[in-house]
């Protein structure tokens, strides 16, 4: 009887397994072939933008010139990578780029979060509105004029200096000073873009069912217990795979911030890797070597989302695979 039993729920389960199986044919193909179309451009568009040009990379393991091309260049292996880590430019420019992506990850990332929750809190539709406008503007501006912004509040005779003067302080001079280089490029950020990286919080709060804030309410639960018991727990999964996407980012600490407003006197803190390959591959045309520490960058960050998704997977979070 047992066996029957069994039988039955295996026949069960098939049948069930059947009916979500999905049935490729002809007409279904037909029917869904808009979108096979478009699936094939964007893979086609993929393949020839980003996986095509990975063939460029075997300049790092040659002595590329122009005018031999990539196929008839001297191999030299590895001794770009070696030149690389032998060079104390090189590692300081590591220093700085993961300093600076550090502190732009943790001042964008936790702000982003802080402002989308506070934002939420605001009742008035007009008075919400209007925060949200203004704080987007910022992110549709250039890096050249954000920039020019700040030079022109932190230069000796700026707006900042005159209001430290004003209290009796003295100027400060904030771009011939390597501690105030880094504070300065994470408020940048912040600045530029907490608005524009607030948006996906503020659509995963709106999907809250709202009945769990009014059971809240009836068990007499304020505004901060509705955060950290409702509203944190419910945009967890958003939070944690933002946070894997923009660990592998930790390196992409930016270029034109720091090229714009770095200068010779504060040069040994805001040179990146992006400028360290603009300065050597471009402006030294040395290819191979520009390209060499392009793929460092690049396995760096892949190690570094997959170390994090791990993580994630084993503290039972959402992960990106």
């Amino acid at each position: 009887m047992s066996q029957e039993t069994s039988a039955s729920v295996k026949r069960a389960r098939k049948k069930k397994n059947d009916e979500y199986k999905v049935k490729t044919s002809m007409a279904e193909v037909k029917r869904q072939s808009f979108l096979i179309v478009t699936s094939a451009i964007f893979l086609v568009y993929g393949f020839i933008f980003y996986y095509v040009p990975l063939g460029g990379w075997i300049m790092a393991f040659e002595n590329y010139k122009p005018k031999t091309g990539l196929l008839h260049s001297k191999w030299v292996g590895l001794a770009k990578f070696k030149f690389l880590f032998e060079d104390a430019t090189f590692i300081r420019v590591i220093r700085n780029t993961l300093a600076m992506g550090v502190l732009n990850l943790v001042a964008t990332f936790f702000m982003a979060i802080l402002f989308a929750i506070l934002l939420n809190e605001v009742r008035t539709t007009l008075i919400k509105k209007g925060i949200q406008t203004i704080s987007y503007m910022p992110h549709f501006l250039s890096w050249i004029i954000v920039t020019g912004i700040l030079h022109d509040a932190l230069s000796a005779n700026g707006v900042v200096n005159e209001i430290i003067q004003a209290f009796g302080g003295t100027p400060i001079m904030f771009f011939s000073e390597t501690k105030y280089f880094w504070p300065i490029v994470a408020f940048a950020n912040v600045w530029k873009e907490t608005g524009w990286n607030a948006i996906i919080y503020l659509a995963a709060i709106t999907s809250i069912d709202p009945c769990l804030y009014e059971a809240a309410s009836i068990d007499g639960a304020g505004r901060l217990s509705k955060i950290f018991h409702i509203t944190l727990p419910s945009i967890r999964p958003t939070i944690m795979i933002l946070l894997l996407i923009n660990v592998g980012n930790v390196l992409n600490a930016g270029f034109e911030v720091q090229y714009l407003l770095g200068n010779d006197v504060i040069k040994s803190v805001s040179d990146t890797i992006d400028i360290y390959v603009l300065n050597w591959g471009i402006s030294q045309s040395d290819f191979s070597l520009g390209t060499a520490a392009g793929i460092f960058k690049s396995v760096v960050s892949i190690i570094l989302i997959v170390i994090a998704n791990n993580m994630a997977k084993r503290a039972g979070e959402e992960r990106l695979f």
